[in-house]
């Protein structure tokens, strides 16, 4: 007998509602990225509802990275690659070591193949926004978020010249999550050298449409900066630190007081 997947209905809220709404017309494009959203007022109007649900809904579209408001201006749509990654960029930010390492093996089976997908579709203009961005990268080398904003650029103009639009969409979402990785590795010395360098390369086998070239270029760049990412303790290793130092703190607090017994002791 076929299993039975009835559940009971959930009961929604009005903002939910009018979220469900707002989404459905962002992901069919009703309202494309960077376009500003009618007013409040005619929102309100046009879903039938107050200001403080409409006001409740919006809070929580903006949460999900999917609109922004902007002060004094109005409230904008994002770019589709940020829609929820906003979320998953607070999980991930509070997650394990294995977990960030699942993110850079992911982020190196999309690249690899974008590298490779380039080498085979890209067209002069393609090449020429690539070769500007390195540029950018080698005179922003003291410069952290200037040079950050290149290397993203140059590793999403790859993706763009590869011709595959779900995966520069992937890649979008990932290099999203790595931003403050990225920034930390430059801060390295000798890493935006090493990086701008390692980006020659890719780009060079990418011209010589080289598929097998510009995989393994960007394959060991990729390799090299996933050392990068931040290492943290796991949660029985910190509760362990902190209780050997509460155990050493305690012991100080106790023999202080002994020492200056002893002292006073002397003294008499």
């Amino acid at each position: 007998m076929p299993k039975d997947n009835l559940t009971p209905v959930v009961r929604t809220t009005l903002t939910a509602d009018i979220c469900r709404k707002m989404v459905g017309q962002l992901i069919r494009g009703a309202w494309a990225e960077g376009d500003k959203i009618p007013p409040e007022r005619e929102l309100c109007l046009k879903l039938g509802v107050g200001r403080a649900s409409l006001r409740e809904a919006l809070k929580a579209l903006e949460i999900m990275g999917m609109i922004e408001t902007r002060l004094g201006d109005g409230t904008y749509v994002c770019r589709r690659s940020e829609f929820f990654s906003r979320p998953l960029l607070w999980a991930i930010a509070g997650s394990s070591e294995a977990d960030a390492r699942e993110l850079i093996e992911a982020r190196t089976l999309i690249e690899v193949e974008l590298a490779g997908l380039a080498a085979e579709h890209a067209k002069a203009d393609d090449l020429k926004q690539i070769g500007e961005q390195i540029e950018l990268m080698a005179n922003a080398k003291k410069n952290g978020e200037a040079f950050v904003r290149a290397d993203v650029e140059f590793h999403l103009m790859i993706g763009r010249a590869a011709a595959n639009g779900i995966l520069l969409n992937a890649l979008h979402l990932i290099r999203n999550l790595l931003h403050e990785w990225i920034l930390r590795a430059v801060a390295t010395k000798g890493v935006p050298e090493k990086a701008v360098a390692q980006h020659r390369r890719i780009l060079q086998a990418i011209k010589g449409k080289d598929r097998a070239g510009a995989r393994k270029e960007m394959r060991r760049h990729l390799e090299d900066m996933s050392e990068f990412v931040p290492k943290k303790k796991s949660a029985r290793a910190a509760k362990t630190g902190t209780a050997r130092a509460e155990s050493q703190g305690g012991r100080a607090r106790v023999q202080r007081p002994r020492s200056n017994s002893r002292s006073r002791f002397m003294e008499n």
